[in-house]
């Protein structure tokens, strides 16, 4: 599949607001917390729980929420497919760390362990 700019301009000025009670809904229907919803989270950008809620409340759309983040060193050890896309193949760096996070939510809901999921 190819990726298109158009494609990336609309992950762009997604909020992360508008899509983040959609990771909660996945997580908590697979018998998921909140909590390891959150360190998952904060594994990947560095965002402890104020500063998340506080950009979900501000409604930060994904390119501002990824300009500040401190992303994790090892996040370019998650790999596979999201959305039919091998997140390792996606050229724009935004698009593809909006894929990173996909991923550890689908892992998470898939019942996958913590450890396994931050690559510990």
């Amino acid at each position: 599949m190819k990726i298109t700019p158009d494609h990336n301009e609309r992950i762009a000025k997604m909020t992360f607001a508008s899509v983040y009670p959609h990771y909660l809904a996945k997580v908590e229907k697979k018998g998921r917390t909140k909590e390891e919803l959150q360190q998952v989270i904060e594994w990947l950008t560095g965002y402890e729980e104020n500063k998340l809620q506080n950009l979900i409340d501000e409604k930060v759309t994904f390119e501002t929420f990824f300009q500040n983040a401190r992303l994790n060193p090892n996040a370019h050890l998650i790999t596979g497919t999201i959305c039919g896309y091998r997140v390792e193949d996606i050229e724009n760096p935004l698009t593809q760390q909006v894929r990173y996070l996909d991923r550890l939510v689908d892992e998470l809901a898939k019942g996958r362990k913590i450890e396994k999921i931050l690559r510990a």
